[in-house]
């Protein structure tokens, strides 16, 4: 199963709608921007909001957390280590948490909005298993367990937290898709079905973030405007709706930063509108 463009969309889902089925602030990402960075839960126990992310091998996961860096910062950052080529394998093999600063030296401080990824979704015996993205979401893995795809984390481990503070627990579980897919393993597949049923019984809110939108679209890739206009996109979510079972208004395209070394506004838009309705998601759960 390989992955597919825009260029090979059939004719009914090519081009662009007359009106965006979803309306967006272009060019006012200052109101925005404040939002993100002044927020606070209002929960003692909890300091840092904490997002999950979890996915396919090449989605995107660490990209999306190097933009959101590039966002809140001001300039490009790269936080998250992601692999520069393709590869069928996951980058990631560690739980580790990722912290977004603001300012420098001792006076810099953490923004309240933390970041976990995990080794990638894979076959049958490889990628990580389902039951450790569990356990990752009840706070019960340790910072930097490396990930075994075969059997996860046990009780008797050293690297298993036997009692997780509220902070340790995540707050909002994350799916990172890539537009460029054409289609989804079933192993994939079930284990996805499997992650959605374990944050539906742990309550945990879950969302989906769409990538690689340009790559996938040419009418995204010349006008980033464009992403709610395009058919083939909105087809596309609609798909991951359907396999995946995350309602469409909890699913949000973006486009990371991959090779620019400047900041594009648009692009800002897209990853500011996803953190922020993670953010509101997310703060509803620990009010809860």
């Amino acid at each position: 199963m390989g992955a597919t463009s825009c260029v090979e969309t059939p004719p009914s889902l090519a081009g662009c709608m007359d009106e965006p089925w979803r309306t967006v602030s272009w060019g006012n990402n200052q109101e925005a921007l404040q939002y993100v960075q002044e927020y606070k839960p209002e929960e003692n126990r909890v300091k840092h909001l904490r997002v999950l992310l979890y996915g396919p091998v090449g989605s995107g996961k660490s990209s999306f957390i190097s933009s959101v860096s590039t966002v809140l910062r001001g300039r490009i950052a790269i936080p998250a280590a992601a692999s520069a080529i393709t590869s069928d394998r996951s980058f990631t093999t560690r739980y580790q948490t990722h912290k977004i600063k603001e300012g420098r030296g001792n006076s810099a401080t953490v923004y309240p909005v933390v970041f976990n990824d995990v080794m990638g979704l894979e076959g049958t015996d490889s990628g990580v298993h389902p039951d450790d993205i569990k356990l990752a979401m009840m706070g019960h893995v340790k910072e930097g367990h490396l990930f075994n795809p075969v059997a996860p984390l046990s009780e008797n481990h050293p690297e298993y937290n036997p009692t997780p503070s509220a902070e340790d627990k995540v707050h909002v579980l994350v799916c990172v898709l890539s537009a460029n897919a054409s289609e989804i393993k079933d192993s994939v597949l079930e284990k996805m079905y499997r992650v959605r049923q374990m944050a539906s019984d742990l309550g945990i809110p879950h969302v989906m973030i769409v990538t690689k939108i340009d790559e996938a679209c040419p009418e995204a890739e010349g006008d980033l405007k464009n992403v709610y206009k395009s058919r083939y996109l909105k087809k596309k979510m609609e798909e991951f709706s359907s396999e995946v079972g995350i309602p469409v208004n909890c699913i949000f395209p973006v486009k990371n930063y991959h090779s620019e070394i400047n900041l594009k506004p648009n692009v800002h838009t897209l990853i500011l509108s996803a953190l922020k309705h993670i953010i509101d998601f997310g703060d509803d759960f620990i009010e809860k």
